[in-house]
Parts: C-alpha cells; sequence; structure tokens
C-alpha cells in the first residue's frame, strides 16, 4: 500500500509542476481494493506527504486521520459506476478549464484513444462537492474517460494513476492546441 501512496503522491506533484493545479486545487484518488486513498481537503496538492493522504471506504467514511478533499463523492461515485477504474486524477488546468467556461466545446484534434476528431463530453455546472455534481460527474464518465466539468475543471479516469495523469496532460495540450488555433484564425480574420 505504501507504494500506491507514493505513487499517489508522485502524481500530484507531477500536475502541480505541469501546472494542472494550483494553490489547493484540484484531487487525485486511487482505488485500494474496497477502499480509496484520495488527496485530502484544503492543502496544497504538491508536497504531500503520506500520512496527509486520507483513506475512505466506498460509503465515504474516513478511516484515517484528516478530510477527504469535498470532492470524494463524485471518485466513490465513479469507483461504484466503473470497476475497470482505479484511478482518478481531477484538475484545474488553465486552457481546458477556460473551455469550460465558454460555449466552444473542447474538440480532441489528436489522435488518442477512442477521443479522435470529437468534442469531449461535459458536465452542467453544479457547485464544487455537491451530490449533484458527484451524480452528473458519476453518471457521465460512465461512457468517457475524460470529462469537462462546466465552469470547474476537468476530470480523468484510468486503469491506474499513471493513464490518469497521461489523460489530464493530454487534455491540457488539446486545449492549448485548439485555443491556439482559435487565436490564430481570429487574427488572420483581423487582416
Amino acid at each position: 500500500m505504501n507504494d500506491d501512496i507514493s505513487k499517489l503522491i508522485e502524481v500530484c506533484n507531477n500536475i502541480y509542476e505541469k501546472r494542472l493545479v494550483s494553490g489547493k486545487s484540484g484531487n487525485v484518488s486511487i482505488r485500494l481494493g474496497d477502499y480509496i486513498a484520495i488527496t485530502p481537503t484544503l492543502k496544497p496538492i504538491n508536497g504531500l506527504d503520506e500520512k496527509d493522504i486520507v483513506l475512505v471506504d466506498m460509503d465515504g467514511n474516513s478511516l484515517t486521520k484528516g478530510t477527504p478533499s469535498s470532492e470524494v463523492g463524485m471518485h466513490i461515485g465513479i469507483y461504484k459506476k466503473r470497476k475497470d477504474v482505479n484511478a482518478i486524477v481531477h484538475t484545474h488546468s488553465p486552457y481546458a478549464t477556460g473551455f469550460s467556461f465558454n460555449y466552444d466545446k473542447l474538440k480532441i484534434l489528436e489522435d488518442y484513444c477512442k477521443f479522435y476528431n470529437t468534442n469531449l463530453s461535459s458536465v452542467q455546472f453544479e457547485k464544487p462537492g455537491s451530490k449533484e455534481l458527484a451524480l452528473k460527474a458519476s453518471e457521465s464518465i460512465v461512457e468517457n474517460d475524460a470529462l469537462i466539468l462546466k465552469k470547474h475543471g476537468t476530470l480523468c479516469v484510468g486503469e491506474n494513476l499513471k493513464e490518469a495523469e497521461s489523460l489530464a496532460i493530454f487534455i491540457e495540450e488539446a486545449a492549448k492546441t485548439q485555443f491556439v488555433s482559435i487565436m490564430l484564425n481570429s487574427v488572420k480574420d483581423i487582416k
């Protein structure tokens, strides 16, 4: 288990260094049998120690000290719906989150899994940490491995932490590419 927690902390540091999260935003979890390990609430995601990670059962009961992320209900809901998912990475990456505030759909322009040449699915805004958001996200993730949470951020799942992290990085890069394309096309129209 300590190895799994170390990997979770490594992913947290990676997504912070890649600027997919800042301050106290975002959260990461991993399924460990009948319970999950999740990042704590109201702590910066970078520089966490093993003692900071909170273990909870599938009913949301804390098994260790600390308070789990306010999004713990969303993570548990996804794990219950998707038996193939063992890791979740939720970011507030700037470009993808920017699209979450916009009416433009984030289109995946490169070949990556089943997303090629499609719009990334999204769920309408619900208050972060709410039961409504947990329900909408867990229902929408059934047929997707990534979601845009409107006016909030992104949600990526995977069979393992590396897969979920890689998908979160890919989504942000796709958002950057689309943003640059939109900007270049708008400048071209000005000429």
